[in-house]
This record gives C-alpha cells, structure tokens and sequence, in this order.
C-alpha cells in the first residue's frame, strides 16, 4: 500500500511555471508506470503525463511541449515541471501509478492559472 502526498501547486500568472512533487512513502524503483492526473471543476479526470521506469514519457496533447514529468527513484518522488501555463491548466493534480488505483488517489494539489 503506497502513500502519495503531492505539493507544489498554487496560483500562478498566465505563463508562469510550477513544480510539483510526489512524494511516496514506499518505494517506487518496482513500479513501472506512474502518472500525473488533472481534474478541473465539472470534468472527469484526466491522465495529464506518464513516465516508465526506464524513462519513457508519454504526454497528453494539451500539454505536450510545456509539461515534463521525471521521477527520482532513490528519492521515491514523483516531479512535474509546468512551464507556459495556461487558464486551462487550473485543476487539481494527482499522481498515481498507471493504470491508477483508488486507495493510492492523494488529496491533490491545487493549480490555479490567472489570465
């Protein structure tokens, strides 16, 4: 059973960036994918990038370009850099492994992007 605690959210200008973290309270080097989730007001959630333990990224068109997901195993933490962000960005973010599994599902952190 894995613990996750994201951090890092807040409220940023339109083009600004953040950096989010995972934080897991066991260990990640076994698992082979993990994500990170949006869900914005009235809409489902959403897988936002993935990464593989080798290393592979995977990223959703909305932010293809602007978000970079990486993973430290040693640290068993979970990074997502977001760069140029948008209003449409705001949401909470999740992380989890993939597929996602519901006792894993953290309180989130919160992204608010001001135009």
């Amino acid at each position: 059973q894995l613990q996750l605690v994201e951090s890092g959210g807040g409220l940023v200008q339109a083009g600004g960036s953040l950096r989010l973290s995972c934080a897991s309270s066991g260990s990640i080097f076994s698992i082979n994918a993990m994500g990170w989730y949006r869900q914005a007001p009235g809409k489902q959630r959403e897988l936002v990038a993935d990464i593989t333990s080798r290393g592979s990224t995977n990223y959703a068109d909305s932010v293809k370009g602007r978000f970079t997901i990486s993973r430290d195993n040693a640290k068993n933490t979970l990074y997502l850099q977001m760069n140029s962000l948008k209003p449409e960005d705001t949401a909470v973010y999740y992380c989890n492994i993939l597929p996602p599994v519901y006792d894993y599902w953290g309180q989130g952190t919160q992204v608010t992007v001001s135009s």
